[in-house]
């Protein structure tokens, strides 16, 4: 794939608070340890198919440092699969990555459960599709 279709615009982040709270109230999700995928179905206006956001606890990491190196790290992760995903799905959709492990991660345990999370959340698109027609 080209290094066009490997970035992370900014036009792809999640920044809505609204879009946060649908997500929290009717979003389904996916767990693959130490990361958990919530996502749901919305309409933007500016008709992006994906908008991601990456959460990291304070709750678990205290230190700023600690939570911005593991939300960099989910967002390298997602920027290098997010073409698994990119074409495939059909409709728009908002993702929200929550970091649950209680330990700092290296990026190949982002990298795998992310890959897994976008595997899995394909897989089950696909079936509910298939379902509802």
């Amino acid at each position: 794939m080209d290094s066009k279709g490997l970035s992370f615009p900014k036009k792809e982040k999640l920044k809505s608070k609204i879009v946060f709270e649908q997500l929290f109230v009717e979003g389904k999700n996916i767990n693959a340890f130490p990361i958990k995928l919530i996502y749901t179905k919305v309409d933007f206006e500016d008709s992006t198919t994906l908008k991601v956001g990456v959460v990291a606890p304070k709750r678990k990491f205290k230190s700023a440092v600690k939570r911005n190196r593991i939300k960099r790290l989910m967002r390298e992760a997602y920027r290098l699969n997010k073409e698994v995903v990119f074409n495939k799905v059909e409709g728009n959709y908002a993702f929200l990555f929550l970091y649950l492990g209680n330990k700092m991660p290296n990026f190949n345990e982002v990298d795998e459960s992310l890959n897994k999370l976008l595997m899995a959340f394909l897989k089950k698109e696909s079936h509910e599709k298939n379902n509802s027609q």
